[in-house]
């Protein structure tokens, strides 16, 4: 059934004035009979004419009207949905799923699909998918690739009845929602945006490891030719790429480089390290190079605080690396190198007058190592204790739990009859005492993270970290003193060191001796890893101060079930791409499974041809990765890969979430990733 059509809008408004104007005139006429009843009269007959003929004419004119009106709006919405179709913007209409159901010419002719098209537009673009579908009125914005171009995608929820202009004209109103997407091309400006960005500067920062060395190892007269050699191949690599190389000392130069050509260095994995390292005109040490390279800052001074941080990574990762920091990301190239240790103890003398410097202005000191503490940990925590108690310093360890293997040292050392009772504290007393005027020292660790307490280290005024892991992206921002050696074996060896330097040689009793002994040993794998000269020295120190060997090794024995849980890890290894050993440890029974896997990981690497050793256990809700090497593989980068990090030959990570089934699958698949792309 029809309904009659009501006239409304700016048009009923525009016909109501004629009535208007005659009731003003019936007004006027009543006015006019009080003042003359002859013009009363007129205006009475004058208005009489005016309602007539004004009925007469709409009466008469209101068909045509009408249809004027009626072809009007056909004609409009017919250019409403031509101007859709042939409009250059392409745009589409799609249901809740994404399914098309309308198109214009230039999403058809985008596309290459006709007006039949009515797939989900995912098969398109795969990056529109139901779940980034606008669910509330707002619109989604969505950055989409087809082929070479590149659009931003505006998907906005639109109700049924407002595009009724892209349907028949028969449609009948109805009620709902559909999502209308429009595509707006931003090829070009993301071209010009890239050029741009290619054409950025980066800043690096060249360091030669070891020129010193280097050049002591060759005749005097070959010496400048060396020297010469290493300035070549630096320059002529880098002049290669179209970069800047200026030497600023003997062993350091600056590097100027567009970013679009340090992509090339990338996929050359920085092969100028390797060849420095093939100089050889009679050099006994290899040279090498560590290169921190530092881009994607707001300014060249940003770039170049990068850089500096970089290649400070890269030297505190033990050198012979590349580094590459752009904001918070951080990218290593090399480290396959093994530390060299320096003969010269002149940094170990400097490092301890900086320490003792700090303690001496301080109230309170506090040590801390890493989370699930080990000899090492705990033995270079007690030495620097005992450093601070012979300055007269009030000194506190802090130390929430003590595994079964640690348990023996930890007891010994408490059954000191001259030990304070405050000499071990939890972290939640260590927050208690912490003060304004307060030390902290951080020992076998610089990752803030995974210390005893990281929130001490915010409450502590000065903070010092003393370790021999190489560093990692997350460090200890803003330390007083940083001493990070990765050629050390251990912390205590360290520490053994600084304690022969503070006050002229600090005398320690043989309980001390005994902690920081055991430390070494355990770090060392009695004296068969990592074992330098200055090792045996620190050795000899302690053993002079009273350390007991025989004392140590019957304190570090392992009970029967530790022993046999090694063993089964052994027994059950898979040697994986024939050189990588994968196992893990069952935890039931045991007091501190993870320390069982890391001494079975050590144990596998006396299997023949046995480069690196994994071995996983799932302990507290995580799955623990020990990871052990010798010398032909750098476990670091590949626990890194995995989250975790370590040393190159002692290494480790933590996955969170995940099974033991899913833990084996990742660290294959890192391992298959790696050595494809010849990483390790």
């Amino acid at each position: 059934m029809s309904k009659k059509m009501k006239i409304k809008g700016k048009l009923k408004s525009y016909l109501i004035v004629s009535i208007l104007l005659g009731v003003l005139l019936l007004a006027l006429d009543v006015w006019m009979y009080q003042v003359n009843l002859q013009c009363g009269i007129i205006i009475s007959v004058f208005a009489v004419i005016y309602f007539v003929a004004t009925a007469v004419a709409f009466w008469l004119n209101k068909p045509g009207l009408m249809k004027e009106l009626v072809s009007f709006a056909t004609e409009y919405g017919q250019i409403q949905k031509e101007l859709l179709r042939e409009l250059e913007l392409p745009h589409a209409v799609l249901d809740d799923t994404g399914r098309v159901l309308w198109a214009n010419n230039a999403f058809e002719n985008l596309c290459g699909q006709d007006q039949t098209y009515n797939k989900n537009i995912a098969n398109l673009f795969p990056e529109i998918t139901t779940e980034v579908m606008p669910a509330e009125m707002e619109p989604v914005q969505v950055e989409v690739l087809f082929g070479e171009s590149c659009y931003d995608v505006v998907l906005k929820k639109v109700a049924l009845r407002e595009i009724a202009m892209y349907a028949s004209d028969t449609q009948e109103k109805m009620d709902g929602y559909l999502v209308a997407a429009y595509f707006f091309d931003k090829t070009a400006l993301t071209v010009a945006l890239r050029e741009l960005d290619n054409q950025s500067v980066a800043i690096g920062m060249i360091y030669i490891d070891n020129y010193d060395e280097a050049l002591e190892s060759v005749e005097d007269v070959t010496r400048s030719i060396l020297s010469a050699f290493i300035e070549r191949t630096i320059s002529q690599y880098f002049v290669n790429i179209d970069a800047i190389v200026r030497k600023l000392e003997k062993d350091k130069y600056l590097l100027i480089i567009r970013k679009s050509a340090l992509q090339s260095l990338k996929e050359d994995k920085f092969h100028i390290l390797e060849d420095v390292k093939a100089i050889n005109i009679g050099n006994e040490v290899a040279v090498t190079l560590s290169i921190g390279i530092g881009i994607d800052g707001l300014s060249y001074a940003q770039n170049t605080e990068f850089a500096r941080n970089a290649i400070d990574l890269a030297l505190g990762r033990g050198g012979d690396q590349a580094v590459i920091k752009s904001g918070n990301a951080v990218t290593y190239y090399g480290g396959k190198s093994q530390q060299k240790e320096t003969g010269t103890r002149v940094k170990a003398r400097v490092k301890a007058q900086a320490l003792a410097e700090i303690i001496n202005v301080r109230d309170r000191v506090f040590v801390m190592g890493h989370r699930n503490a080990d000899e090492d940990s705990f033995g270079a925590a007690v030495g620097i204790r005992t450093a601070c108690v012979n300055m007269e310093k009030k000194c506190h360890i802090v130390l929430d739990s003590v595994s079964s293997s640690l348990q023996p040292l930890v007891d010994m050392y408490k059954s000191n009859p001259d030990l304070d009772k405050d000499a071990i504290v939890t972290s939640q007393e260590a927050l208690e005492l912490a003060s304004g005027n307060t030390a902290l020292v951080i020992v076998d660790v610089n990752k803030p993270s995974i210390t005893e307490c990281p929130d001490l280290i915010k409450k502590c005024k000065a903070v010092v970290v003393l370790d021999h892991h190489r560093q990692g992206t997350e460090v200890v921002e803003n330390a007083t003193l940083s001493y990070v050696e990765p050629y050390a074996s251990s912390a205590c060896e360290m520490v053994a060191e600084i304690l022969t330097y503070i006050n002229g040689g600090v005398k320690i009793k043989s309980v001390v001796a005994d902690c920081l002994y055991a430390g070494i040993v355990i770090d060392t794998q009695n004296f068969v890893t990592k074992a330098g000269v200055r090792t045996f020295e620190a050795a000899a120190y302690l053993r002079r101060m009273g350390a007991d060997a025989t004392r140590i090794r019957k304190m570090l024995r392992e009970d029967a079930g530790e022993y046999k849980a090694k063993a089964d890890s052994v027994r059950r290894a898979e040697i994986y791409r024939q050189g990588f050993a994968i196992s893990f440890t069952d935890p039931q029974g045991l007091k501190s499974p993870s320390i069982v896997a890391a001494q079975a990981a050590n144990e596998m690497l006396n299997i023949k041809g046995i480069k690196a050793s994994f071995v996983l256990v799932q302990y507290q809700g995580k799955i623990y990765i020990s990871a052990r090497s010798i010398d032909e593989v750098n476990v670091q980068i590949i626990m890194e890969k995995m989250g975790g990090g370590g040393h190159m030959n002692i290494a480790g990570a933590q996955l969170e979430e995940m099974s033991m089934e899913d833990a084996f699958l990742l660290l294959k698949e890192t391992l298959d990733i790696m050595l494809d792309n010849g990483e390790i």
